[in-house]
């Protein structure tokens, strides 16, 4: 049994019967007080984000969360098919069940995924990717008045914000969990 002083950032454990992961917590004490603990919460079934408070008293089970590798396969329809590389099972899953990970999915690369019960539930990118431009249009001489970005397309489909020196064809490198421009690779 957890208790709240075991509950840090990426602690998995079960709330009314859901696996959550620790986003981020503060603990916090005042006067007399018992010791509360402010969490924001990651549901790993469907990725939502809520924020709870927990007493000092609260008691959880901890999840375990088995990883294994996958690659992903392609898009059809709606699904995306996986396969699991030890066992070379497939599997499918949608767009609500994946979330904002759909943006920086490409074809052939191989992902950590996160099983809970047996069951695949949420794909575990890297904190940050390497994807080439696709359509990057020209910097417009004199448009430096705001931060001078330009909007580009990479290989995925998503449009992420650059500076003006990037152009067609080169590679970046992009925060997975903002979606941002981090440096060119």
């Amino acid at each position: 049994m957890l208790t709240i002083n075991d509950l840090k950032t990426g602690t998995t454990f079960e709330y009314d019967k859901t696996p959550y992961a620790v986003l981020d917590y503060q603990h916090s004490k005042m006067g007399r007080g018992g010791a509360v603990l402010r969490t924001k919460l990651k549901n790993l079934l469907n990725g939502s984000v809520i924020q709870r408070t927990f007493q000092g008293s609260d008691k959880f089970v901890e999840v375990m969360i088995e990883r294994k590798k996958v690659q992903y396969l392609y898009f059809d329809s709606g699904r995306y098919y996986f396969m699991n590389q030890d066992d070379y099972t497939q599997f499918d899953m949608s767009d609500e069940d994946l979330g904002a990970t759909v943006n920086y999915l490409k074809e052939g690369e191989v992902a950590q995924f996160q099983y809970y019960k047996g069951q695949p539930i949420n794909i575990d990118l890297p904190v940050k990717l390497v994807f080439e431009v696709v359509e990057a249009g020209e910097a417009i001489k004199g448009d430096t008045v705001s931060a001078a970005t330009k909007p580009i397309k990479i290989e995925t489909g998503l449009t992420v914000n650059v500076p003006m020196f990037i152009k067609q064809g080169d590679k970046i490198r992009v925060d997975t969990r903002s979606g941002e421009y981090v440096e060119r690779a």
